[in-house]
């Protein structure tokens, strides 16, 4: 993922705000860690201006993102006003755009007409799964045409489109959850987030795990399977431009995530089993490369994740090769993504 072109965010989180109903998985305030009230005029304001101060880079655009909670299942008069508060900060010249992420089935012509005013550049669509048996007994309330309908609204306005999707479901599989990236690529979508399914206390999923009635994925299965859909995505040529939950204290305490695939750096892990793949295929076809030394080029924000989390990768490699030692060397000719191993020539 390459984020430098990625604007500032301005993130305003309105947790369960709008939502017809629980979902099975979610708990936004654990996942947020959002308890305060829903933000006024001047409390917007504030919060904007707050973030703005932080902003280092001045000539990077910044965009005022509404996350969490069904933005367009809000009262109409509430979306006015959160709205018109974060135009008068695109008016002065301070913000680029806003986006918003909201669920498939509050989307219709007529919402798109009330925001049309507004300089809106993205909406992020909530999709999780586009299998109708998994939505139902994730308990979204929508279908997977919901979906397909809503994104086509939003490409036909111009807007960004993104979409979101999980992972280990409730009723979800593999070869449902592969299904579901390919129909997200088929409606091309700008760029997406993939979170694997975790159990947050206080959600339904929390009481069906405890009952015995839900298993979520274990870390290294959920990682190697995120894998393998990132690498579809990027094929297709589609940005994911977040893989795993918002690492927080609150996340982090061990209180507030029950079970589950949740990590800190699970993005990380992501990257360095791609990394560890190329590696290994490349070194699969070379021949008499025991007790050798070699040494492996990346580009330098790529060190850590050829390495591994705690130099995992290395002691795969070392160990799996009978290698005698791996040098991991930085090179600003390489791409984010990119890597070349070095092995020693034979003698004679």
């Amino acid at each position: 993922m390459n984020f430098s072109n990625a604007p500032f965010i301005i993130p305003i989180f309105i947790p369960h705000r709008g939502c017809p109903h629980q979902c099975a998985f979610c708990n936004q305030v654990t996942i947020t860690g959002n308890t305060s009230p829903f933000p006024s005029k001047e409390a917007l304001s504030r919060k904007i201006n707050a973030y703005l101060s932080f902003k280092k880079n001045r000539t990077k655009p910044a965009q005022i993102a509404f996350y969490g909670g069904n933005f367009l299942g809000l009262q109409n008069k509430t979306i006015q006003s959160l709205l018109t508060e974060a135009e008068r900060f695109i008016c002065s010249g301070k913000v680029e755009s806003i986006r918003f992420s909201t669920r498939p089935d509050t989307i219709d012509e007529q919402q798109l007409d009330a925001i049309q005013k507004f300089t809106i550049s993205a909406i992020e669509i909530g999709v999780q799964s586009m299998d109708d048996h998994v939505l139902l007994k994730s308990n979204r309330g929508h279908t997977a045409g919901d979906t397909t309908k809503s994104s086509g609204l939003i490409r036909e306005r111009g807007l960004k489109l993104g979409l979101q999707m999980m992972t280990g479901l409730p009723g979800d599989s593999e070869k449902r959850s592969l299904a579901t990236a390919h129909q997200i690529a088929d409606l091309l979508p700008d760029f997406i987030r993939i979170y694997p399914t975790v159990v947050l206390a206080g959600s339904p999923l929390a009481e069906w795990y405890r009952a015995g009635k839900y298993s979520p994925i274990p870390l290294d299965e959920s990682v190697t399977f995120v894998k393998k859909i990132y690498q579809f995505f990027n094929l297709k040529g589609i940005p994911v431009i977040r893989i795993g939950l918002q690492a927080s204290s609150d996340l982090d305490n061990g209180e507030n995530i029950i079970a589950g695939p949740y990590h800190p750096a699970f993005g990380h892990m992501v990257f360095s089993e791609i990394f560890l793949e190329q590696v290994e295929n490349i070194l699969k076809n070379e021949t008499n490369i025991r007790e050798k030394s070699i040494v492996i080029h990346v580009h330098p924000r790529s060190i850590s994740k050829m390495r591994g989390l705690k130099n995992r990768n290395i002691e795969i490699l070392k160990n799996d090769f009978q290698l005698n030692s791996i040098a991991v060397l930085s090179s600003e000719r390489f791409g984010i993504d990119q890597l070349e191993v070095e092995i020693p020539a034979e003698e004679g």
